[in-house]
């Protein structure tokens, strides 16, 4: 059965790659811009830690849930004419907002010693309150790389992410800007030379640390991790 799964995945691909040869067209230099917008999907933040001016973590706490919410942002990219290669290389810097709230949950935090072990019996379960949560993320420069075929363009990218967030209870808040990752994989239609329409995965990934964590004195830091499905519309140059 796995061999002929393995066959078949073989064959599919072979079909592919075929396609591409007989479907493609040439290369063509252009800047571009759009518009997106889709569901901003984050992962639990993890690996929850507490620490006091930058000191090792003296605390950790449970993964804590964000809320699904509305993403919205721009793009402005520019592919370059190389002609030597069969696929499309360019750069793209975008920009994109989202409200990804902490709702109210059992929060369990425990006390570490000084080798990060956790001390037995320290668990302490409260409630935490909900967050206002409001992520924008910019990525100064995606490496891209697309493949023509047809009207259709699959591409993907990776690049930096710039995460600017900030974090409130209604009476303090934490603020700042963290780098982590930002990838992309999607497909473009073109519906005429200057305009498309285009569906996208994302991924993005940071490491996010706080400072005098909503007053309390402490530093926290948090994995922050989230899946992006967007459309938008283009206008090619």
């Amino acid at each position: 059965m796995r061999r002929e799964r393995l066959v078949a995945g073989c064959c599919a691909v072979g079909m592919a790659m075929l396609a591409l040869l007989l479907f493609s067209r040439p290369v063509e230099a252009e800047m571009y811009v759009a518009g997106q917008i889709g569901a901003h999907l984050p992962n639990d933040a993890n690996n929850v830690e507490f620490s006091r001016s930058g000191s090792p973590a003296i605390a950790t706490g449970n993964d804590l849930t964000l809320q699904n919410s509305l993403m919205y942002g721009a793009k402005l990219g520019y592919y370059f004419d190389v002609e030597a290669l069969d696929v499309d290389l360019g750069i793209e810097t975008e920009v994109f907002n989202a409200t990804p709230h902490f709702k109210q949950q059992a929060w369990a935090i425990t006390n570490l010693d000084s080798t990060g072990a956790p001390i037995a019996g320290s668990e302490v379960v409260a409630t935490l309150p909900g967050l206002t949560n409001r992520v924008l993320t910019w990525a100064p420069v995606v490496a891209l790389v697309r493949y023509k075929i047809g009207a259709f363009e699959p591409y993907a990218g990776v690049g930096l992410g710039v995460f600017f967030s900030r974090l409130s209870n209604g009476t303090d808040s934490s603020s700042g800007t963290d780098v982590g990752l930002n990838t992309q994989v999607g497909i473009r239609y073109r519906a005429n030379k200057n305009l498309s329409l285009f569906t996208e995965w994302k991924y993005n990934y940071a490491n996010i640390s706080r400072s005098n964590f909503l007053g309390s004195g402490l530093d926290i830091s948090y994995g922050y991790s989230v899946n992006i499905v967007a459309g938008g519309i283009g206008y090619h140059f």
